[in-house]
Parts: C-alpha cells; sequence; structure tokens
C-alpha cells in the first residue's frame, strides 16, 4: 500500500507511527456483550490481550479527524500496535503558544467565557495568532507520557512542541524575553499541564488486576479448576500457593521498581522559582506552574533546573552530569541576539537545544554559580516542561524501552505452540480409546482437556527467568548492575563490540607531553618547558591560558580535563569577578588571567612616585571576554580577549589540528604540517593546535558578544602544536586480547584524531601488527562532481602531505612506496578500515550499498559525532551483527541505549537509561558480561530443553496409562512437579559462567538442528524405555490385572491379612481413578528416573558454564532424588506406597526396573554428548576436509567470530546451495572472490546513482 493512503504520526522521525481512527459501533458492542455472556466472560478477556482486535471488534473504522479511538502501529521491525483514546479540553484557541492579555488592566484568572484573546506586540507576527473565539474544543490524546493535539490546518495529530522548534533566535529575545502574563500562562497550561515528570506508581490493585489477567495466570485458573474436578485436590491447592506466591513476589518487585524510579526523579521536581511577568514584575511560584515562555530568574546561589530553558542573560556555570554522564562543570553562556549586531554580522538562526546546547540550560541538571550584568539578573526563557524536557526524555526511555528482537523469545513461543498441537494429538486419542472402551462422557472430557495441562509446562516462564536472576545476582556481585535483565541473555550473542577511546580504552587524564611552536611558517624545535620565562608573554602561552572554559568553584579550578592540564601546565593564575565586581560595570567582567610572577627587571627603575606606574606597566594580564565553547560538530574552541595596555582585542583558537590549519593563513602553517602531524599522532599522543588573530577595531568589547563564531574564527595565524599523553588503562591491552581469542571483533569510535586513534588502536591490539590499514577520505559533491571516496593505505605514512588552505578540510594521504601500490597475496595480510566521521556521513548518503562492504571491515571510526556513534551501531546492527558499545557515558549514551548491549563506565544519571552499567571504570566489565550472557542463554536453553521433555515425558506417561484407563495419581503429580521439576528447574541454573571465552558461541535458535536433534533423541529414548517397561510388565508370569486383593509379591494377599495386623483400607476403599496398578507403579518410577536423566543431560557445563559437578546444590538435589526413588523403588514400604498410592512388585522386577533406569541414564548422557554435541563437529570436519585442501587466505581475520565458518560456510554454500542466515556472513563470502576487494591504493571511487564506480 503507498504511503500516501496511509496516515502517520512523527512522519520520517525515529518514532514514527501508523494511524487510523475508529469510532465505537453499537451493533458490534451487542455482539460482543451477547459473545462475552455466552463465553462466561472469555471474549472479553481474549480482547483485552488484543487491543487490536478489541478495537476493530467493538468499533467502526472512520477518519482520523471524527475518531474517538485510535490504533497506532510502529513502522519498524516490530510492528508494535497501541490503543489510545482521544479527548477533547476546552480552550479559547488552539494554538497552544497563543498569547493572552485580559481586557482590562487587570490580571485575571482563566476562565473559557471570559477572556478576551489578543497578540503582544511584536514584529512580523514572530509569535502565533490565536483566533478570537469565546471557546473552543481541542482534541488530543495521550501516548507514552507526550501529548497530540489536533491541527486544524494540517488536519492531522501533531506533537504538543513548545518553543525548540521552528524559533528564531532574534524571536526568542524580542518576543519571549518580557515573561508571560498571568492569564496567557494559564492558558498555555492547558494544553502543557503541570511541569512535572509525574511517575506515577500504580496501585497494588491496580497491578494486581494485571498480573491476574495474563495469559500465564489465567492457564493456571484453568488447570487449576480442572484438576479440582479430577478430584486432585491437593496438586490444585500447591499450584494454586505457588500462584500465590508468584504474584505476590511479582507485584513487590514491579512496583519497587516504580516506587525507585518515582523517587529518584521527584527529588528535586517541585522547587520555588522567581518568573516575570508583564510590565517587569516578578512573582514567585512553583515550578510546577511553570509553561514555555515563562521567564524565570537563576539565583546566584544556583538551583536544579526544573525545565529546559535558554538563557537570554548572564553566564552559568552547570554540572550536567545527568546528561553527559561527567560532572565537569560546564559554562552556560546567554543566546547571542542577532538584533544586537548593528552591522548584521551574524546570521540569523532556527534556535534548537541540541545546536545551541551550550546557551541551553537542562533539567535536572545542576546550577553551581551565576555571573549577570549590572542591576539585570539572570534570566531564562522556559522552551520545555514536564516530559518534553530532557530528563523527562530519559526517564521515557526507561518506561517505555525499545522491544528486544531475541531469536530466542520468538523460538519459545514457536515451540510451545508445537507442544499445544502435540496436546491436540494426545486428546483425539485420549477421546477415542475412552470412547471404544466406555468412558462416561464426563470423565472422557476431563481427561482430554488434561491432556493440557500436562503438555504445557506451567512453570516454564518462572524456570526460564531463574536463570536471568542467577546471572543478574552474579554480575551485581561484579560490580555490573543491569535495568534490562532480559538483555543478559542477549549478551551471549554479542559478536562485536565498539569502545570509546577516551575514558574507556585510555586513561581519562592527559600528561603534558611537548609542544612545538610555529613562527614564519615553520616549526620550531620540540620543547617540553612550558614555564620558561622567555615564553611567558608568547602568544602561544597566552592561547594556552586563555583558550578554555575553566571556572573556579570553590577555590578549585574545574573543568575539562584537557583543559584543566593544558592550563596547570602554564603554571598561571585564574581570577574571576566577585558579585560585588559584575554588579558595577554594563558588561559581564572578565574572568583574568596572569602569570604566576610580575617581573619589573624589564624596566629601569624610577623614584618611589613612578613605582606605581612602573608595576601597572610591567602588569600582565590577560581578560577572557567572551567564549565560543568547545563543539563536537565543529571540533575547535575559541576566545576572545583582551591584554591590559592594548587597545584592539585578540581572539585565540584551539582545536583539532586539521581544522585548526584549515582557518589559518596558508602562510602560517608550516610546510610539513602534515608529516609532523602524523609524526606525533602515530606515536599515540594527543595532538591539539592553537591559532591567534588580532580582531579588527570595528570589533569592539559590545559587539564580540553578539557575533557569530565564524566572524572570529577565521583567517587566523597557526601558532603551534601542542602533544599530550594518553595512556591506556592497564587493563585494555589483556581484555581486547582476550576478546581477540575468542573471535569477538573489536571496534574503536572516537571523537579523537584519525592517525591517533589507528596508533592507538595498533598498541592495544585491535589491529595486528601485520594489519595493512586502509584510510577511507570520502568528499560530498562539489561543484558538479560526484561523491568521492579516496582509498589509501596507511602503512607507511611518512609521506603523508596535505595542502591545507582556507577553501578546504581535507587532508591527503598519498603513499610513496610502490610496494603498497598492489594487495599482498600473503595469507598473513589483513585489512582494516578506518574512516572519520566526516566520511562516514558521506558514504552512508551517497554510498549505502558500499557501507555494508566497509562495515565489515572497519576497525576505527575517528571524529565521530555523538548522532553518528549511534547510526553506525545502527548500521552494523542492519547487517545482523550482535552490537555491544562500551563508554564513559560522556556523549555515547544515544549508542549505548541503541546497540543490543550498552555498557557505560560512568555511575552517574545519565547512564541509568544504559542497559548495563559498571562500577569498575575500564573494560574488563565486557568479558564478564559476555560470560555471563553466554552462561545464561546456555542456561534458558538447557532449561527449556528440560521442560519441554518434561511435559513429552509426563504426556507419553500418562497416555499409556489412558490405554488402560489409568493416570497418575494426585500425589504423584506433586512429587513430580514440586520435589523434581521445580527443584531441578531452579538449581540446574546456579551453574556459573566459565572462566575462559572461548570463540564458539552458544546457539541463538531453538528451531536448530543441534536442538531439535537433542530434543528428538532424548524423546525417543524416553518413548522406548516407556514403552518397554509398559509391555514389559505385562509380559511378566506374575502380572494380573490389579485388584486390592493382588500382592504379587507374596501370593495372594487374602492369605496375609490372617497373619498380619496390617489394615484392610484397601479392601473397602474403591480405586475409582484405577491409579494403583502395575502400569501406574512401573512408569513412575521409569518417568521420575528420566526426568532426573534429562537435567542432567541438558545440564552442560565447558565451554560456557562451569562443569556441573561444581553446581553442588542441583548434584545434591539429583543425588537425593535418586536416592529416594530408588530406595523406595527396591525396598518398598508400606506407608510410602500407600501415600504415593503404589503397589508390590516382585524383586526381581524391581532389578529389572533399575537395570531399565541405569541403561537410560547412559544413553541420555551419551547420545546427548557425543552424538548431539559432536554431530555438527563432524559435518563441519567432512566439508572442511574434503573439496579443497587450500586454506582460505586470512585476508579478513575480523569478518567472523567463528574462525571455521567462513571456511566451511563458503563450502557449505558451494555444496549446499544454501548461504548463511546472517547478513555479514554472506557478504564476507562474497568478497572473498571479488577479484576488485580490497580497493587498490591511491584510487578512488565515484558515485553514479545508486551505483558506486572505481576509478
Amino acid at each position: 500500500m503507498e504511503r500516501t493512503e496511509k496516515r502517520y504520526l512523527n512522519a520520517e522521525a525515529e518514532d514514527e507511527m501508523e494511524v487510523m481512527g475508529y469510532r465505537p459501533c453499537w451493533w458490534k458492542l451487542s455482539l460482543v456483550g451477547a459473545g462475552t455472556v455466552c463465553s462466561g466472560g472469555l471474549l472479553l478477556l481474549f480482547l483485552y490481550w488484543m487491543p487490536e482486535w478489541c478495537v476493530k471488534c467493538m468499533c467502526k473504522e472512520v477518519s482520523v479527524k471524527e475518531a474517538s479511538v485510535l490504533l497506532l502501529w510502529t513502522t519498524d521491525e516490530f510492528r508494535t500496535c497501541f490503543r489510545v483514546r482521544v479527548r477533547c479540553l476546552e480552550a479559547p484557541g488552539y494554538e497552544p503558544l497563543g498569547v493572552l492579555w485580559p481586557s482590562d488592566d487587570k490580571e485575571a484568572a482563566y476562565s473559557p467565557t471570559t477572556p478576551v484573546i489578543q497578540q503582544a506586540e511584536c514584529e512580523k507576527d514572530l509569535l502565533p495568532r490565536t483566533p478570537d473565539v469565546e471557546g473552543v474544543q481541542v482534541r488530543y490524546f495521550v501516548h507514552q507520557n507526550v501529548k497530540y493535539v489536533w491541527s486544524p490546518r494540517g488536519q492531522m495529530f501533531r506533537r504538543l512542541t513548545a518553543l525548540e522548534e521552528g524559533f528564531l533566535c532574534s524571536t526568542l529575545h524580542a518576543c519571549h524575553s518580557a515573561g508571560l502574563t498571568r492569564l496567557s500562562n494559564d492558558y498555555r497550561k492547558l494544553f502543557y499541564g503541570e511541569n512535572q515528570i509525574d511517575v506515577k506508581v500504580p496501585s497494588i490493585a491496580r497491578l494486581l488486576v494485571k498480573e491476574v489477567l495474563n495469559p500465564f495466570y489465567i492457564f493456571q485458573c484453568f488447570s487449576v479448576i480442572l484438576w479440582s474436578f479430577d478430584d486432585y485436590y491437593l496438586y490444585a491447592s500447591a499450584i494454586v500457593f505457588m500462584s500465590i506466591v508468584s504474584i505476590c513476589t511479582s507485584l513487590y518487585t514491579v512496583r519497587k521498581q516504580y516506587v525507585l524510579l518515582h523517587d529518584m526523579v521527584a527529588a528535586h521536581n517541585v522547587v520555588r522559582v522567581k518568573v516575570y511577568r508583564s510590565n517587569n514584575v516578578t512573582e514567585e511560584i512553583f515550578s510546577t506552574d511553570l509553561v514555555p515562555g515563562d521567564v524565570i530568574v537563576i539565583p546566584t546561589n544556583g538551583m536544579m533546573m526544573p525545565c529546559d530553558a535558554v538563557l537570554i542573560s548572564g553566564t552559568c556555570v552547570v554540572n550536567e552530569s545527568l546528561l553527559t554522564g561527567e560532572s565537569v562543570p560546564v559554562l552556560k553562556t546567554n543566546l547571542p541576539d542577532p538584533a544586537r549586531c548593528g552591522n548584521g554580522a551574524m546570521q540569523e538562526e532556527v534556535y534548537s537545544p541540541e545546536n545551541h546546547k551550550r546557551h541551553t540550560l537542562f533539567c535536572g541538571t545542576a546550577i553551581i554559580q551565576t555571573r549577570f550584568y549590572s542591576g539585570e539578573p539572570v534570566k531564562a526563557v522556559i522552551v520545555r516542561t514536564g516530559f518534553y524536557t530532557s530528563k523527562g526524555q530519559l526517564v521515557c526511555s526507561i518506561l517505555y524501552p525499545k522491544p528486544t528482537d531475541f531469536k530466542l523469545y520468538r523460538d519459545a513461543y514457536r515451540f510451545l505452540l508445537c507442544l499445544v498441537c502435540i496436546a491436540g494429538i494426545g486428546m483425539v486419542y485420549s477421546i477415542i480409546s475412552n470412547a471404544l472402551k466406555g468412558e462416561e462422557t464426563y470423565r472422557i472430557v476431563i481427561e482430554a482437556l488434561d491432556i493440557i495441562t500436562i503438555t504445557v509446562p506451567p512453570a516454564l516462564p518462572a524456570a526460564m527467568t531463574a536463570g536471568i536472576v542467577y546471572a543478574q545476582h552474579r554480575l551485581k556481585r561484579k560490580g555490573i548492575y543491569s535495568i534490562s535483565p532480559q538483555r543478559i541473555n542477549v549478551c551471549g550473542q554479542l559478536n562485536l563490540v565498539c569502545f570509546d577511546k577516551t575514558g574507556t580504552l585510555t586513561e581519562d587524564g592527559l600528561d603534558m607531553w611537548g609542544f612545538l611552536r610555529a613562527q614564519d611558517g615553520r616549526f620550531l624545535s620540540l620543547e617540553r618547558d612550558v614555564t620558561s620565562q622567555s615564553l611567558t608573554r608568547s602568544r602561544f602561552i597566552a592561547a594556552m591560558a586563555t583558550c578554555h572554559s575553566l571556572t573556579n568553584i570553590e577555590g578549585k579550578i574545574s573543568g575539562d580535563p584537557l583543559d584543566c592540564k593544558m592550563f596547570e601546565a602554564t603554571g598561571w593564575a585564574l581570577v574571576e569577578p566577585t558579585t560585588e565586581e559584575t554588579a558595577l560595570h554594563d558588561q559581564i567582567m572578565p574572568t583574568v588571567v596572569h602569570p604566576p610572577r610580575q617581573t619589573t627587571s624589564a624596566t629601569p627603575s624610577c623614584g618611589d612616585a613612578d613605582m606605581e606606574l612602573q608595576e601597572l606597566m610591567n602588569c600582565y594580564e590577560i581578560g577572557i571576554i567572551s567564549q565560543f565553547p568547545f563543539s563536537s560538530a565543529l571540533q575547535r574552541m575559541s576566545v576572545v580577549t583582551r591584554t591590559l595596555g592594548e587597545r584592539r582585542l585578540s581572539a585565540y583558537m584551539k582545536g583539532a589540528p586539521e581544522t585548526v590549519a584549515s582557518l589559518c593563513k596558508k602562510e602560517t602553517v608550516p610546510e610539513n604540517f602534515c608529516s609532523v602531524l602524523e609524526k606525533y599522532t602515530r606515536q599515540g599522543l594527543r595532538v591539539i593546535a592553537l591559532a591567534h588573530r588580532k580582531l579588527e577595531a570595528k570589533l569592539t568589547w559590545h559587539r564580540v558578544h553578539s557575533v557569530n563564531r565564524a566572524v572570529i574564527e577565521g583567517n587566523m595565524e597557526f601558532l603551534g602544536l601542542i602533544m599530550m599523553q594518553n595512556k591506556l588503562k592497564p587493563c585494555s591491552v589483556p581484555i581486547l586480547g582476550e576478546l581477540r581469542r575468542a573471535c569477538i571483533r573489536t571496534v574503536m569510535v572516537t571523537g579523537d584524531n584519525m592517525l591517533t586513534a589507528v596508533s592507538v588502536a595498533r598498541e592495544c591490539g585491535m589491529i595486528p601488527p601485520h594489519g595493512k590499514v586502509i584510510v577511507t577520505e570520502a568528499s560530498p559533491p562539489k561543484d558538479g562532481q560526484s561523491a568521492t571516496i579516496n582509498w589509501q593505505y596507511g602503512e607507511d605514512l611518512s609521506g603523508w602531505r596535505a595542502c591545507v588552505g582556507n577553501d578546504t578540510k581535507d587532508l591527503r594521504i598519498d603513499v610513496e612506496d610502490d610496494s603498497l601500490k598492489d594487495r599482498p597475496q600473503s595469507p598473513e595480510a589483513c585489512y582494516h578500515f578506518a574512516m572519520s566521521g566526516k566520511s562516514f556521513a558521506v558514504i552512508t548518503e551517497h554510498f549505502p550499498d558500499l557501507l555494508p562492504k566497509l562495515l565489515l571491515c572497519g576497525t576505527v571510526y575517528a571524529r565521530m559525532a555523538p548522532d553518528q556513534k549511534t547510526q553506525l551501531v545502527e548500521a552494523l546492527q542492519k547487517v545482523d551483527y550482535y552490537v555491544g558499545m562500551c563508554g564513559d557515558g560522556a556523549n555515547d549514551c544515544g549508542a549505548l541505549k541503541r546497540a543490543h548491549a550498552g555498557i557505560s563506565l560512568s555511575q552517574l544519571e545519565a547512564s541509568v537509561a544504559s542497559p548495563f552499567t559498571s562500577k569498575t571504570p575500564d573494560i574488563s566489565c565486557v568479558p564478564d558480561l559476555i560470560r555471563e550472557g553466554r552462561a545464561a542463554l546456555v542456561t534458558s536453553f538447557g532449561v527449556f530443553k528440560f521442560m519441554a521433555m518434561y511435559s513429552i515425558v509426563q504426556y507419553l506417561s500418562v497416555l499409556l496409562l489412558y490405554s488402560v484407563l489409568s493416570n497418575l495419581g494426585d500425589v504423584q503429580y506433586l512429587f513430580i512437579d514440586l520435589a523434581i521439576i521445580m527443584s531441578i528447574a531452579f538449581t540446574m541454573s546456579l551453574n556459573s559462567s566459565w572462566k575462559e571465552l572461548v570463540p564458539q558461541r552458544p546457539p541463538s535458535s531453538l528451531i536448530s538442528v543441534p536442538m531439535l536433534l537433542s530434543v528428538s533423541m532424548q524423546l525417543l529414548l524416553a518413548l522406548a524405555f516407556q514403552i518397554t517397561a509398559f509391555l514389559l510388565v505385562k509380559e511378566q508370569p506374575w502380572y494380573e490385572v490389579w485388584t486390592p486383593s493382588s500382592n504379587a509379591c507374596n501370593g495372594s494377599r487374602a492369605d496375609k491379612l490372617t497373619n498380619t495386623s496390617i489394615s484392610v483400607h484397601n479392601e473397602t476403599e474403591v480405586d475409582e481413578h484405577n491409579i494403583s496398578n502395575y502400569e501406574n507403579t512401573t512408569l513412575f518410577f521409569v518417568s521420575c528416573c528420566q526426568y532426573l536423566a534429562v537435567a542432567f543431560a541438558f545440564s552442560k557445563g565447558k565451554p560456557f558454564r562451569q562443569p556441573v559437578y561444581r553446581n553442588y546444590l542441583f548434584m545434591g538435589c539429583i543425588l537425593v532424588l535418586y536416592g529416594f526413588i530408588i530406595l523406595i523403588m527396591m525396598y518398598p514400604i508400606d506407608v510410602i506406597d500407600d501415600f504415593f498410592q503404589l503397589v508390590c512388585v516382585p524383586s526381581e522386577w524391581r532389578n529389572k526396573m533399575l537395570f531399565l533406569i541405569l541403561a537410560n541414564i547412559a544413553l541420555c548422557i551419551l547420545v546427548e554428548n557425543f552424538l548431539c554435541d559432536f554431530s555438527i563437529r563432524w559435518l563441519r570436519i567432512l566439508y572442511t576436509t574434503s573439496h579443497d585442501e587450500q586454506a582460505v587466505p586470512n585476508i579478513y581475520p575480523q569478518l567472523d567470530a567463528d574462525p571455521t565458518a567462513v571456511s566451511c560456510g563458503r563450502r557449505l554454500w558451494c555444496g549446499l546451495g544454501r548461504p548463511p542466515k546472517a547478513k555479514y556472513k554472506r557478504l564476507a563470502q562474497e568478497l572473498l572472490v571479488d577479484p576488485d576487494w580490497p580497493p587498490r591504493p591511491k584510487t578512488s571511487t565515484k558515485a553514479r546513482g545508486d551505483s558506486a564506480t572505481q576509478l
């Protein structure tokens, strides 16, 4: 169906949803009501489980405009359906941001019938107009705490937005800086509601109803009723008790999570704030009454922000650990106002919280201190409130996480469906068998339905959850915490892990290594001593001392670690103005920096009268007037300063060397810039470039506060390079080596320099010594030329040259060594692609077909912006990688949430949405998590197979007993389900992970050859031994149809009664269900031992879990149960036999049963460990040793996590015509036979339409 025929919400966005409208239909409602009565409420229950069918069965489809109920479908692969109800509110206008003014000069509270709607006097109608009406009905609905309002203009619901979209910066200053009237505040509150992130804790009654109506508990209820009709009161009571305990535990856990989240969010939810009203009047209100457009006053002692707001005056120092994961103070400056720039040098920009985050105060962040103008406090305009804020979106991501697509859970449902089909076969057999034997209709129905309760294991969900819970506790002991326990299983399938560099692989801190000054277009010699007296007044040291965003907090300099290290190296002092000083001036007082010592020897000595003037002349201080903070997208920062005694202002800039050099005058950049930069970045050093410019006289103190940074950051003079050492963390190399030995791909995703990243990748082992690096440089279309990729082999970078000018930011890598021109054919050669964020963006847009090929061998991604990291994770997932992401939480939050397993090394609030958080600030948590994930995954498979086999074994026993009109007894069911199944299912999950990561990965699907072969073989064994025992007992010479007087042990029971005092209870009691007989006793003993045998066989140890004998509790349960069963079988005790409704059999048959049991145990273990486990290995060996004896060149060792998968898979593909399921494996096989891959050095690939052509 074409998109034009459908209606969409949030079109083309990540949360795009398809929408359809419905209205209640009376005749459908009548039919549903009748069906509900006739079905005893079952129809209503089914519709409760299926909201989509509920709406379609009770409503008719109408246009969205007329709908009272909407169905929403996500457009992702999950196609999740939501049902929402359309509501109406009475308001004096449709426009949420309209402005209301009272009809007189007095403020008035809002009333739908009294206000007169007017517009604030604002140029060019910058504020949205609200129609002059007394009251209208505004239709809306709320989905996942986000309100969607009907737009009459667009004839569609649209997400409720405020000032964060579509407003120019000048508009925020001109039309929103005076504050709102109280009436306008009340009006906007109708749309936006209270400014509160209210995580509602559901009541116990609500949670109870929701839990009880779960299909699992409804099935339990059906089973209990059925068992009660069949007189299984003891077993039914036990199941009811366990269900109550399970429900109470679930209620406690869920409610506790809600309470914890509520308490965390509500900690600073309500504060008192001062806001501006009309006529420059202020009033103090609660933060819950704030709406977008209100202007709040930031107090001098700071506050916790209750909303998102943009600064329009003053500056603030903010702790943004909630958002970034780093508790480094950040300087926030006021939003530039283009209208104040008289010469129009500043371009109009549309305000965006993301693009203007250096001017935006985000909800939940702590304001530490403020600085303000004389007589004018620090003010901010509120742009978002409630769940629309950054903190609100973070909370929503926790409340409504994206569903995880894992084959285990999908296959589990399919497997259960197969069990239901098996149960259907058994029901048919039971009905026919009992009908032919003349059973009553009542008994036929009961026994047929009983087959379903036997085949579908009621304890399956709890048993499978146990392994995850145990793994979560083990991870917690290792300092790894999880907010999404279900993802632990997914961790067992990880085959690629992305790592951030700084703070993750390397230490957080940087050490000053050295610096190179540039003079007259050439580099001077390497220098180490920054504090040299001769350098004190140099531009280079001035740049180091001023180009930062440091601040003084309680006498301690705080800020970015790199800025701190650089400033501390100079030895200079930083002096910030006090509140009293700022109150005396019209502009913000500058932060002043000066050398530690002031010398006077440069000036001839004078008399005492001239001493003060002499000291003033020798005083060297620099004031930082304006800052353009560091931007990851721009890769630079700059400041405007004024030196004491100088009239003209100066600008200093620092940032990525390539970026800074491209903004400098060509003649000031040394010719050997690229080779020198390569020399130091190849050593793994962090290289920063500095530049300076003397500003024109027209750029005065007043004007620089409103000028665009592009005006300042251009035509600079190159000052030189600073080299800083960023050491690897001690555990990085061994951990990456462990992952490499386990054939888990490792990828570096960093914002650092390309060559520095490549050097660190080599140092930590991501790129092996013999690995060839192919630097991928992509340039977008320009001057009519199509997008181009240049391929350069980066093995010999001594010839790295670049023409750096004002017109380009690209640096080209040339290889002079002719030996690298041709691709090496040595099997030892492997290739690793490295690209920058800019190249990644170009390739994503213009070379979509080429991107998957690069992802297969891409190892280093440098200069990546935060959103590009998220895009990279998504791209890797699209080629069927299971992706892990490990970062410090600073700018990795998006990628951490998007990855299958995101691991944050920060414990701050920003990481709360990351699935996993490590208390240990290094990557040692990654192999721990993968090991526990693999153990939990294998455990889940083992438990599922065990529970399935338990159902099938019991199903076989019951069907065989039905053939003689018998069944298992009440106590027998209770013993099997509680003593055996529950104890085994919950203890077999206790195996911890194996100490080593192995290249082999656990299976990911239940519907696979190993899984099906294992279950099928065990099923056949169980069937064979049960039928053998069932038939064999009938062939015994002492066998007869059992009656209460039968005694196969010692002749007739009647003779024995004359010589004993045993009660004749069994003679007088009528056994209505024919439980006590030889077939029942035989199958009870055999089947009980079969449960234990398959449990032991399915409880696998190495290479993913500790050996089964290390699980002491499980082994204890196995031995105790085996001992008890064999004891009562070999040495019958009358009391126990009567309790279990067993009959006595001769000793020779007991010996035969023991032999059958031991043979069954031995065959179970042999079949599972030798036939099933090694069948796939034999298949691989068969294909590996046949057809082709030549090994496939190890060109891409990072392609596959299974070392034999590429070669074996290739032969299997060729021989059987079945390519692998994973996209990256199929692509890997294609590349192995592609003669044009990898690209040859010093070539380029141009985009032509949708294809790429190599030149």
